[in-house]
């Protein structure tokens, strides 16, 4: 598994992003408010995204030398999926805090087609198909463990699935798809380091 041409000091902040990014979005999950994200789970959300960032350097950073191309603009097209998960959780604070429903928000982003489009609706899925196409990339290129890269992109499957049907348990799944195989990689990191 190699990692970014980073000083060691990098390598524990990696390994971190990988647990935690995964590990708050599961926690936010918990506190939704009919099938929403609220204050509290909006807000864990948004500082999940914090770490995703970094989480996704490493995942594109495993396959940089076998698909270089894909590496650099997946990891891009991952990165804007992802910020609109930032955008998603702070939707959730303010419909909390302005007691705006589900239907109104919908209804009046409607007026609004480009910048709902661009920075929620059309933007949000390509965060998990970006887990999805990674998961595969990761099979073919065999880069890391293949249960790994079939747990991702089970996640990246499960993760819109649960979103749309606001069903909690469903949620509970799909973020434990995306913590386990992200979490082992993060632990594996951190051993190496320990051990050079």
């Amino acid at each position: 598994m190699m990692l970014l041409n980073f000083d060691q000091r990098w390598h524990a902040m990696f390994a971190l992003s990988l647990i935690l990014a995964p590990a708050l979005q599961a926690l936010s999950t918990f506190f939704w408010v009919d099938g929403e994200y609220g204050v509290t789970g909006g807000t864990i959300l948004v500082f999940s995204m914090v770490f995703w960032i970094p989480a996704l350097l490493v995942l594109f950073s495993f396959v940089k030398n076998k698909m270089p191309n894909y590496a650099a603009w997946g990891f891009l097209i991952a990165v804007y999926g992802f910020v609109s998960g930032v955008n998603f959780g702070f939707l959730g604070v303010l419909t909390e805090i302005f007691s705006i429903s589900h239907e109104s928000y919908i209804r009046e982003f409607s007026k609004y087609p480009i910048s709902s489009n661009l920075l929620l609706f059309q933007a949000g899925p390509l965060a998990p198909l970006s887990l999805v196409i990674l998961g595969i990339v990761f099979l073919y290129t065999k880069v890391v463990d293949w249960k790994i890269g079939l747990l991702i992109m089970l996640g990246g499957i499960a993760f819109p699935l649960s979103r749309i049907s606001r069903i909690e348990l469903a949620a509970h799944i799909a973020d434990i798809l995306q913590l386990i195989p992200l979490a082992l990689l993060g632990g594996k990191i951190l051993m190496q380091r320990k051990t050079e």
